[in-house]
């Protein structure tokens, strides 16, 4: 009697601990689609917005710099609100920041698609970019709790830029179709279900462990201000010269970044903790990443902008320029842990941003003649150096800080990559102002310069394995 009572018990643990499994990986699963999903939409909001500024421009009038706020306010505050939703992340817990910033992201999107002016989406693009900068590093944090091991870590973070990738690619496709077939504010609308289906993925998520992290308000105010004046410099600047404001903005841009340096040092809890750039895994994606997105959004500015204003293509045609890119980037992007695992990091790093600069170099020989199934091809080598660089920078980051400093290295590497993708478009549309052609011929050479120099770094500076 007691060996069948033994056995049952012992029947009743394997399938206790059986459903233990299946919900563990249910919970995973879920973290990992919610955090895929977010992801996808934060990007669209960048590329597929883009693609739109033509007809934003049409219907709530604008010049050219004001349609650089729209896509630059946003991402301004995504970079400069990120480091401090690191901390929010680590503190709060990874799951309910992730659904503070969907909710946020959500209604706001709702509020760009109503906008009745451009001051007021430029508006509701601010409360846009500050919701995705709480998202985007909780929902790294997040892949990292679902999977402790680096190996299903790697494959998790992988899917992740797959999903940020295909984004940035299919974005304009998107927002030409949408554009095109019903208006530019369909674009964002789009974001509700999107929203609502991440939340109730969320739901199903397991609940995040919080850590002690402060708020440290100086630091983030310096960090504001010195981005936004800066902004506010480069796309002014371009097209007013250097008047009296601009110099201004420019002084007020160089004093506060001083300012966040003397305030990180030395507070006890600092936001960006400075001691982490003493770390090659740190300093070098966080410098390799400005330089990425740098040339991957200016680059798709710039040919929007070329697409529809100079070669008079529709909304549409000129997004289907990207999907032999958008198809592309999203194998590469899957492929790029595997290369890691087999030559790595430094190897697949250095390929990436070499690739890229030869796409840049290989785009100058595009003009208004060149034929639309050339210039779709010229434009795939951009897609791919970034979809393999990309998450081979991102597992080097996570892999080189302690596991309560997850949230504060995502939010680190975000911030410098979208820190990189605001500064471009302004300087990039800076030098469109006047001949588009030389304009847009000075972008790319600056573009591939970047990067052929971080390649470069790179090489120098991280070890062989």
């Amino acid at each position: 009697m007691s060996l069948t009572r033994s056995g049952t018990r012992g029947e009743a643990e394997d399938r206790a601990e059986s459903r233990g499994t299946q919900e563990r990986r249910g919970s995973a699963a879920a973290a990992l689609a919610a955090a895929v999903l977010g992801f996808f939409v934060i990007t669209v909001d960048v590329s597929g917005v883009t693609i739109a500024l033509p007809a934003v421009g049409k219907e709530l009038g604008g010049s050219m710099s004001g349609l650089q706020w729209v896509a630059d306010s946003y991402t301004l505050m995504f970079a400069a609100l990120m480091l401090s939703a690191g901390s929010l992340s680590d503190a709060v817990g990874a799951r309910r920041a992730y659904g503070w910033g969907l909710g946020v992201f959500t209604l706001a999107s709702l509020a760009c698609g109503a906008a009745p002016t451009l001051e007021a989406l430029t508006a509701a693009r601010v409360v846009q970019g500050s919701a995705a900068a709480v998202m985007m590093p909780a929902s790294l944090a997040l892949i990292r709790q679902a999977f402790p091991e680096p190996a299903a870590r790697a494959r998790g973070i992988a899917l992740w830029t797959v999903g940020g990738a295909v984004a940035i690619a299919v974005g304009p496709l998107l927002g030409g179709l949408l554009t095109t077939e019903w208006t530019w504010r369909a674009v964002f609308c789009l974001n509700a279900p999107a929203g609502a289906a991440g939340l109730l993925l969320l739901l199903r998520a397991a609940r995040s462990p919080r850590h002690r992290a402060g708020f440290d308000l100086p630091g983030q105010l310096t960090a504001v201000l010195a981005l936004a004046a800066l902004t506010f410099a480069v796309i002014e600047g371009g097209h007013r010269g250097l008047t009296g404001t601009v110099s201004v903005m420019a002084a007020v841009a160089v004093l506060s970044g001083a300012g966040f340096v003397a305030v990180e040092s030395r507070r006890r809890a600092p936001m960006l903790p400075l001691a982490l750039f003493r770390n090659r895994g740190v300093t070098v994606p966080v410098i390799a990443g400005f330089a990425l997105n740098a040339a991957f959004y200016g680059v798709v500015f710039v040919l929007s902008l070329c697409f529809q204003g100079q070669r008079g293509q529709s909304a549409l045609s000129a997004g289907k320029m990207f999907v032999p890119m958008a198809l592309v980037t999203a194998v590469f992007n899957y492929l790029s842990p595997r290369a890691v695992s087999r030559f790595g990091a430094r190897t697949v790093v250095v390929l990436g941003l070499l690739t890229s600069a030869l796409g840049c170099g290989g785009l100058l020989a595009v003009g208004t003649a060149t034929p639309a199934w050339a210039t779709a091809l010229l434009m795939i080598p951009l897609g791919i150096g970034g979809s393999l660089a990309v998450p081979a920078l991102t597992s080097l980051m996570l892999e080189s800080v302690p596991a309560e400093r997850a949230g504060t290295a995502a939010a680190l590497l975000n911030t410098s990559r979208q820190t990189g993708g605001a500064l471009s478009i302004a300087v990039f549309g800076a030098l469109l102002a006047g001949d588009f052609a030389s304009g847009m011929r000075e972008s790319l050479l600056l573009a591939g310069g970047l990067l052929a120099a971080m390649a470069l770094a790179a090489a120098a500076l991280l070890p062989r394995r």
